[in-house]
Protein backbone atom coordinates (compact mmCIF):
# COMPACT_ATOMS: atom_id res chain seq x y z
CA UNK A 1 0.00 0.00 0.00
CA UNK A 2 2.77 2.44 0.93
CA UNK A 3 4.70 1.78 -2.27
CA UNK A 4 1.61 2.46 -4.42
CA UNK A 5 1.06 5.74 -2.58
CA UNK A 6 4.71 6.63 -3.06
CA UNK A 7 4.45 5.86 -6.79
CA UNK A 8 1.33 8.03 -7.06
CA UNK A 9 3.11 11.09 -5.68
CA UNK A 10 6.30 10.71 -7.75
CA UNK A 11 6.95 13.73 -9.92
CA UNK A 12 7.84 11.96 -13.11
CA UNK A 13 9.22 13.71 -16.17
CA UNK A 14 6.70 16.58 -16.15
CA UNK A 15 7.25 17.39 -12.49
CA UNK A 16 11.00 17.26 -12.89
CA UNK A 17 10.72 19.68 -15.82
CA UNK A 18 8.81 22.18 -13.62
CA UNK A 19 11.54 22.00 -11.01
CA UNK A 20 14.27 22.31 -13.66
CA UNK A 21 12.63 25.34 -15.32
CA UNK A 22 12.35 27.32 -12.09
CA UNK A 23 15.84 26.44 -10.86
CA UNK A 24 18.67 28.94 -11.27
CA UNK A 25 20.91 28.02 -14.19
CA UNK A 26 24.38 26.68 -13.53
CA UNK A 27 26.87 29.54 -14.16
CA UNK A 28 29.57 27.06 -15.27
CA UNK A 29 27.37 25.53 -17.95
CA UNK A 30 27.19 27.24 -21.34
CA UNK A 31 23.60 28.03 -22.34
CA UNK A 32 21.99 28.69 -25.66
CA UNK A 33 20.02 31.94 -26.07
CA UNK A 34 17.11 30.14 -27.73
CA UNK A 35 16.92 27.60 -24.93
CA UNK A 36 16.90 30.37 -22.29
CA UNK A 37 14.08 32.16 -24.13
CA UNK A 38 12.09 28.93 -24.43
CA UNK A 39 12.38 28.30 -20.68
CA UNK A 40 11.46 31.93 -19.97
CA UNK A 41 8.30 31.66 -22.06
CA UNK A 42 7.48 28.34 -20.38
CA UNK A 43 7.82 29.98 -16.95
CA UNK A 44 5.37 32.69 -17.97
CA UNK A 45 2.95 30.10 -19.39
CA UNK A 46 3.06 28.02 -16.21
CA UNK A 47 2.43 31.05 -14.00
CA UNK A 48 -0.47 32.28 -16.15
CA UNK A 49 -2.00 28.79 -16.12
CA UNK A 50 -1.72 28.55 -12.33
CA UNK A 51 -3.22 32.03 -11.91
CA UNK A 52 -6.13 31.08 -14.19
CA UNK A 53 -6.62 27.84 -12.26
CA UNK A 54 -6.74 29.69 -8.93
CA UNK A 55 -9.16 32.26 -10.42
CA UNK A 56 -11.39 29.47 -11.78
CA UNK A 57 -11.45 27.65 -8.43
CA UNK A 58 -12.28 30.84 -6.51
CA UNK A 59 -15.01 31.70 -9.00
CA UNK A 60 -16.53 28.19 -8.71
CA UNK A 61 -16.52 28.30 -4.89
CA UNK A 62 -18.04 31.77 -4.64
Amino acid sequence: MASKLKEFFQLGEVGEYFIRVFKKPDPNKKTNFNLRMMHGINKISILVFLAALVYWIIKRLA
